[in-house]
């Protein structure tokens, strides 16, 4: 296993029973990616929630994020925490991290849920994240990576219903800075690529397809069902932001999968 050890500060352990380790986004961190359903989560789960180096209180490492030092870094925050067994939820490129450590360490992965995510970026996803890093360089205007950010993660239904006021305070919060890690993270998307490990999946797998996402559009989530060995794909009518637009029932979701693997 890849020493990185965790901050314990930046992993958040909560609930009782079974165990749930979750893998955030890039340039995110636990409570932006799945904020509104932890209580939910927790309330039937030991919810194991570590942020990713370069998020929260974690340091990068010395040389560059891999996706093995991921993988590694979630599961042995989980041990650490003293969940030795556990599902996985990934979302977006956490879903990518979740396949990962799954394949590296199968002994303690029950199952996987992978929401709005994909196996290896293709070239619309590329430009997406291409444009997001350019746009967030020290030199560029925060309100511009705000609002970029707004359109791609946000749905576009969701997104209409807000008012002026609403939509000016997520602009404010985009605006407010990504984690430091962020384009570390994101330099993941030049080599990010898990389709050979998705037949090695042995364990149950939920895929999350969000219908209007426009970040991992579904064609990707098509691409996890077709790879991986009986996994069932569940769609929701919302964006990117699966926790913001649809927090009810991306947690019944993960629940009730769960709950029929437990049985």
């Amino acid at each position: 296993m890849t020493s990185l050890l965790p901050s314990q500060k930046s992993v958040l352990v909560r609930g009782g029973g079974p165990g749930l380790l979750l893998a955030h986004g890039a340039g995110s961190d636990i409570e932006d990616s799945y904020g509104p359903v932890l209580e939910t989560l927790a309330s039937r789960r030991t919810v194991v929630g570590p942020d990713y180096p370069g998020s929260g209180n974690n340091a990068l490492p010395d040389g560059p994020l891999t996706l093995d030092l991921l993988a590694d870094h979630i599961v042995e925050s989980a041990v650490q925490s003293g969940v030795h067994s556990f599902a996985i939820s990934g979302f977006s490129m956490g879903t990518t991290v979740a396949v990962r450590a799954a394949v590296r360490h199968p002994e303690r992965v029950t199952a996987l849920v992978l929401s709005a995510g994909f196996a290896r970026p293709n070239a619309r996803l590329k430009l997406v994240v291409d444009t997001w890093r350019a746009l967030g360089a020290p030199d560029g205007d925060s309100r511009v990576l705000a609002s970029y950010l707004s359109l791609v993660v946000g749905g576009a239904r969701w997104l209409d219903e807000r008012s002026h006021e609403e939509v000016e305070e997520q602009l404010a919060l985009f605006s407010a800075g990504m984690p430091p890690g962020t384009d570390a993270q994101l330099a993941l998307f030049d080599d990010i690529d898990v389709r050979a490990d998705l037949a090695r999946i042995a364990v149950p797998v939920l895929v999350v397809s969000p219908l209007g996402d426009l970040l991992t559009t579904p064609v990707h989530s098509r691409e996890l069902v077709e790879g991986i060995p009986e996994a069932r794909l569940a769609t929701l009518d919302c964006g990117h932001a699966i926790a913001a637009e649809r927090p009810a029932e991306w947690a019944g979701l993960i629940t009730e999968f769960l709950d029929g693997v437990g049985r």
